[in-house]
This record gives structure tokens, C-alpha cells and sequence, in this order.
């Protein structure tokens, strides 16, 4: 409503047939899987009459595809309390709250689909599918509590895992990755191949004694002539991962890298990623870098394919080990005592010291809230101060927080990823907030480009080099994902 309109309880005829008209054309976005402009055209229909609960239904689905699920959340719930009776609304929260891991709540919702339509199929599949994880959840904590479980590390027997004579793979050398292995190994996964269990075992066992031994925040130094490189999410994409490659070169210890959380999930070859990267951890241990991002967790990887994906490449023992590397993954890296690098975000508070993050106790799931929690979620946002997060876990926060933090801590900027960017990065906060996202036209969607930032010990000045999706085998995102999400 415009500033010169009278406001009356009534809505002009004219303002809600525009909002109608936003609708459709809100709704041709989103069929053209643009949206971020559906989000957009829906929140003018939604100024013009905020009373209709399709509006935010339809919202709230556009922003469920943009993974912001605290937005999707709450305009779900906004549309059922417009409409009691509003099927797609209870629909609409339920996968929000299932993306976010809220698997009791998300069966709330189910259930109440399920008894207005007793008919739909689909509703009963997907409470019966929601009804089965959290039975399960609570299934697996009765068991960790009666036996105190052990460590699934502790009960891989290597020796007991044969090598048939028919496997023509990359085999490590007296149990140790070397070059030549990567090499094969990298040219075996371009074939879709599989890598023999056992070496993928002895991979995950060293991986994870090796990040057991580092701390929470990784101090790196960068000599002045060496150049460094920064990689943000891969996301299962393997196939763009190897032109990353191509475009910069391998791994070595002339040149080095560190790749930024979310290695995994969404795309259909995580395993091809996962493996990869952790191969050129324990070949260049101290010139090749991984942190921890939000998908590396138990919940996300239910739900967004990397679980699916390794039970069915491997076992389900083997999904399990993974839980259990990730958990020691380092959650932030420190370059040169001048910048910091962590997968999401910063904190709640202004307080938070280096000494804080490197003091997190990080062998565990990712928690709801703190330190740990924020590293792995929090978002920025152009204005100042600090909001809920859109995502619904960690925060968002203004380019005040991030000169504070800088301030506090004696660093130039802050380097996370996390968010898809158009070319593939974005410089925010007075250049002093950098996004990396290196994952091209992202779940074959989003058309965006990939990025990745190098830089050199002398000045620490990011330069960006964007680069478009290559193609990949017939495949697709998702492949593995758990069956709610699929039709989400």
C-alpha cells in the first residue's frame, strides 16, 4: 500500500487482484527454478495483501530450495495461521523441519497431512518414512546409553579384508598414499570406478588419527612468495572438483590448499569427493587443509544423500566410520595471523576470542547453539547488527560484528563459504567478509558459477577465478538423498 492510501480494514479491489498477478508471475519463477526472484515477486504479493496463506506457502517452499529453512519455517506457519485447513502449510513446515533435522516435529506435521487426507498416498509415504527416523533415532540412543558404545574405528579388522585378484584399482604402498596412488586414483573415479574397501578403510583409520591430532583452529603460515588456495563447498561434484584441478593444479607441497567444509551431500559423487580430499590430506599433511562444514554431521548426511551414497557404494558400517572422522574435522583455519576462515559464519557475541575457538571441544555432532554451532552456520547480512538466522541455526550478522571480531582478534578479514554466490564468490563488509562457493551450477539448478581465492604469504590480497559446471555422468544430484527431501 502506498503512503498516500488511506489505510481502511478493507483491501482495495485493485491491490489484491496485483497481488494475484504477483503470484503467477512469482509462480513462473519458480517453475523456471529461479528462486530467489519467486522469493522476491511472492514478498510483493504478500505486501499488497498479507492476509493469504498461499502467498506464504508459496514462499516458504522458494526459500525451502534456497536452503533457508528458518524463513521457510516461519512462513509455513504464518500460512497456518491465515488457514487451519491449509494441507500445503503443514506440508510446507514439515520439510523444514525435517531439513533442519526436527524429525519429531516434522512427524507432527505429517500426521496432521495424513488425517486431512486420508487418501494421499504421498503424505502417508512420507509419515511413514518420518515415523521410521525417529524411531530409529531413538532406537540408537536406548543403545549408546545401555552400551556404552564403542568406536566403530575400533572394530575395523583390516587384515581380514581380502584383495581379489580381479581388482585392477590404485593400491597404496606399503598401506601409504603416494602420489602415483592419488594420480590412479583420481583417473579409476573419472571412469566411475570404485576404490577397494580396504583402501578406503585405511584411508578413513589414518584420516581420522591424523585430525585427532590437530586442534580446533589450524594455524597456517604462508612463506611470502607462496601461493595459497582457498576452495569453498564442493557438495559431491566431483567432476567440477577435478577441473579445479585442471584450472590451478594439483595439490603439492608448492601448492598448497584448503578446502572449506561441505565436501559432501547434494551431489552424487561425495564419495569420489571425500576420498580424494582425504587422500591429499595424508599425502601433504601439512600443505593441504579441510574444515569442517555443516554437512559434515550425522543429520544433514540422512537426509541430503551422503549416507545413502556410502551404504550403497560401501556399507553401512562404513557410513558410520565417517560420522566419526568428521567429528574430528578442524573447524577453523588461522592464515598467517591475519585471516580466519571457517565454513559459516560468526558469533552472537562480541567477545569471542581466537583462544575461545581453539579451545572449542569439537568431538561431537554439531550443537543447536555457541561457538561451534555459529563456525559451522552463521550467515553475513548487508545491515548492521545481528538477526536470526535465515536458515534457522546459528546467526546472521552486520558488517559492525565483523570489524569488532577483526578488531578484537588484530585480523584483516574473515574467508567463509556456505552460501551460493552467482560468480561464485561475493566481497561483503567493506571487503572485509569474503564468501567462497565452489560448487558450478549447484544441484545442476542454480546456473551459478564456481569459485576459488588464491593468494600470496607477502600481501594475503585475494584474487578470484570463477569458472563454469563441467559435465558429468548421467547421475543426478540428489540420487541418494532420503526420499523425503526428493519431492520436497
Amino acid at each position: 500500500m502506498s503512503q498516500n492510501e488511506e489505510v481502511t480494514g478493507v483491501l482495495p479491489e485493485d491491490n489484491a487482484a496485483k497481488a494475484e498477478k504477483f503470484k503467477e508471475e512469482a509462480n513462473e519463477y519458480f517453475k523456471n527454478q529461479d528462486f530467489n526472484k519467486a522469493i522476491d515477486v511472492y514478498s510483493k504479493a504478500i505486501e499488497l495483501n498479507p492476509t493469504i496463506a498461499v502467498y506464504y506457502g508459496n514462499r516458504s517452499f522458494a526459500y525451502l530450495k534456497t536452503e533457508c529453512f528458518g524463513y521457510a519455517l516461519e512462513d509455513a506457519s504464518k500460512a497456518i495461521e491465515l488457514d487451519r485447513n491449509y494441507v500445503k502449510g503443514y506440508y510446507r513446515r514439515a520439510a523444514a523441519h525435517m531439513s533442519l533435522g526436527k524429525f519429531k516435529l516434522a512427524l507432527k506435521d505429517y500426521e496432521t497431512v495424513t488425517k486431512a487426507r486420508p487418501g494421499d498416498i504421498d503424505a502417508k509415504a512420507k509419515f511413514t518414512e518420518c515415523n521410521k527416523i525417529v524411531k530409529k533415532i531413538a532406537f540408537e540412543k536406548a543403545i549408546s546409553v545401555e552400551e556404552n558404545k564403542k568406536n566403530v574405528a575400533d572394530t575395523i579388522n583390516l587384515d581380514a579384508m581380502a584383495i581379489e585378484d580381479e581388482y585392477t584399482g590404485p593400491k597404496l604402498e606399503d598401506g601409504r598414499v603416494t602420489l602415483k596412488f592419488m594420480e590412479e586414483l583420481l583417473d579409476y573415479y573419472r571412469k566411475q570406478n570404485k576404490l577397494h574397501r580396504k583402501y578406503a578403510y585405511k584411508i578413513l583409520l589414518d584420516v581420522k588419527a591424523l585430525f585427532e591430532s590437530q586442534p580446533s583452529l589450524v594455524e597456517i603460515t604462508i612463506p611470502d612468495e607462496n601461493k595459497f588456495t582457498i576452495c569453498g563447498d564442493i557438495h559431491g561434484q566431483f567432476y567440477d572438483l577435478l577441473h579445479i584441478f585442471e584450472l590451478n593444479g594439483l595439490p603439492s607441497e608448492t601448492n598448497p590448499y584448503l578446502f572449506n567444509g561441505d565436501f559432501v551431500d547434494r551431489g552424487s559423487f561425495s564419495v569420489e569427493c571425500i576420498f580424494t580430499l582425504f587422500g591429499f590430506k595424508l599425502l601433504f599433511p601439512n600443505h593441504f587443509f579441510m574444515s569442517r562444514g555443516n554437512h559434515e554431521s550425522a543429520t544433514m548426511n540422512q537426509m541430503y544423500g551422503f549416507d545413502g551414497e556410502v551404504k550403497s557404494k560401501y556399507s553401512a558400517q562404513m557410513a558410520e566410520l565417517f560420522t566419526e572422522v568428521y567429528n574430528w574435522l578442524p573447524l577453523a583455519h588461522c592464515l598467517n595471523k591475519k585471516v580466519l576462515v571457517m565454513h559459516g559464519g560468526l558469533f552472537s557475541r562480541d567477545d569471542v576470542t581466537l583462544k575461545d575457538i581453539r579451545e572449542i571441544d569439537r568431538n561431537r555432532q554439531p550443537p543447536d547453539e555457541g561457538l561451534m554451532c555459529e563456525l559451522l552456520w552463521s550467515d553475513p547480512q548487508p545491515q548492521p547488527g545481528r538477526a536470526p538466522s535465515k536458515r534457522g541455526v546459528g546467526v546472521q550478522f552486520g558488517p559492525d560484528v565483523t570489524s569488532k571480531f577483526l578488531e578484537l582478534n588484530k585480523l584483516e578479514y574473515v574467508v567463509r563459504s556456505h552460501e551460493v554466490k552467482q560468480d561464485g564468490y561475493e566481497i561483503g563488509h567493506d571487503g572485509k567478509c569474503i564468501t567462497v562457493f565452489s560448487a558450478p551450477n549447484y544441484c545442476d539448478t542454480m546456473g551459478n558459477q564456481g569459485a576459488f581465492i588464491t593468494l600470496t604469504g607477502k600481501d594475503m590480497k585475494p584474487k578470484f577465478t570463477s569458472y563454469e559446471a563441467v559435465p558429468h555422468p548421467n547421475v543426478r544430484p540428489m540420487a541418494y538423498a532420503n526420499s523425503l527431501l526428493k519431492f520436497m
